[in-house]
């Protein structure tokens, strides 16, 4: 009896033990406000998510294989809480597109002192320096992709990508880095190879990337992304700027932003200002456009806050010639005309 006592109560410290080297983590973002969009003579009002940060609903969990490795995985989706929709576009269309759920990111990693390799749907490397180094963390009325094209390539590696490999450093006294390759399974504007090195540490981050979407698939040029960023923290302002330029066919684009944020006690105040050039290589519309974004946000706690943000979308150019960016999802608008929108919200994360 005393032995079988002893035999259980070493099992259950062995299963204890074991439980405690793996985890699974619940967690999201719910972020709604009311939006006013205004293009051109043309108006829209409604409720949208998104505007100070992105929706999701995921799971990740981490195990622990002993000898200094772990595996992972990361099953991410993302919401429209206005309508109450989970999920979105994984870039493909149907019926590749299939039920897609877990569209942010798919991926399960193998970690340890060599760095992390994952596998599976994932942001690309060269969209990091765009959210990472914008003062709207690419969300809301004011982000800058708001300015930034795949021209009219069909390239759906701007942000996410399917089907990638990637290897990601370890830490290297504050070098930091990834390179990815994805495959294109004869899908067009799915084939990408790209890195990202970056270096942080004090006051300073600053990163350069580079992705090429190659000519696969039926796409008819390759597409070429570079952008560099960085940050300097001077106490409770922080300093933002960036460059980037994509290439695809005849078609080029330029962007370059400068902003930044100033934290004052519970609040954040945030500003922006981004400008767009380049051309199609033909007489077709040009690229050139500026945009200025404002925004506040109020802390109510570490894990919600009230925010407002606006962007003025200043299309240069005539109606024949000029550019039609727009801010989010409005209406259509003319060459060379003004996009500006408000959004007003709350967000909540757990």
């Amino acid at each position: 009896m005393k032995k079988s006592l002893l035999a259980l109560a070493a099992l259950t410290a062995f299963a204890g033990a074991a439980s405690a080297q793996s985890s699974v983590t619940l967690f999201g973002i719910v972020d709604l406000s009311a939006v006013s969009v205004k293009n051109g003579a043309n108006s829209q009002k409604l409720l949208a998510s998104n505007q100070l940060n992105s929706n999701r609903l995921g799971f990740r969990g981490v195990e622990d294989l002993g000898g200094g490795m772990r595996a992972g995985f990361w099953l991410e989706a993302g919401m429209d809480n206005d309508v109450g929709n989970v999920g979105g576009s994984n870039g493909l269309a149907a019926p590749a597109a299939g039920s897609t759920i877990f569209n942010r990111r798919s991926t399960v990693s193998l970690m340890g002192g060599f760095g992390e390799v994952r596998l599976g749907r994932d942001y690309t490397p060269s969209f990091w320096n765009y959210t990472v180094f914008d003062p709207f963390g690419t969300n809301g009325p004011a982000s800058m992709l708001s300015l930034v094209s795949t021209l009219g390539s069909g390239a759906i590696t701007l942000v996410r990508d399917n089907n990638t490999i990637g290897y990601f450093l370890p830490a290297m006294g504050g070098v930091y880095g990834q390179f990815q390759v994805a495959a294109g399974e004869g899908v067009a504007g799915q084939k990408y190879f790209g890195g990202r090195v970056g270096y942080a540490g004090g006051p300073v981050n600053v990163a350069v990337a580079y992705g090429k979407t190659a000519k696969d698939g039926g796409l008819a040029d390759d597409y070429t992304d570079m952008n560099v960023g960085g940050s300097f923290a001077m106490g409770a302002f922080t300093l933002m700027a960036q460059y980037s330029k994509r290439d695809f066919l005849t078609r080029d684009q330029k962007t370059v932003l400068l902003g930044g944020t100033l934290a004052l006690g519970a609040s954040t105040l945030k500003a922006s200002y981004v400008k767009s050039s380049g051309a199609q290589g033909t007489a077709a519309r040009d690229f050139d456009a500026k945009l200025i974004g404002l925004g506040y946000q109020y802390d109510l706690s570490k894990r919600t806050a009230l925010y407002a943000s606006f962007g003025s979308l200043n299309n240069d150019g005539t109606t024949a010639t000029g550019s039609t960016f727009t801010i989010g999802t409005g209406p259509a608008l003319a060459g060379g005309e003004t996009s500006r929108g408000i959004a007003i919200g709350v967000r909540h994360s757990f």
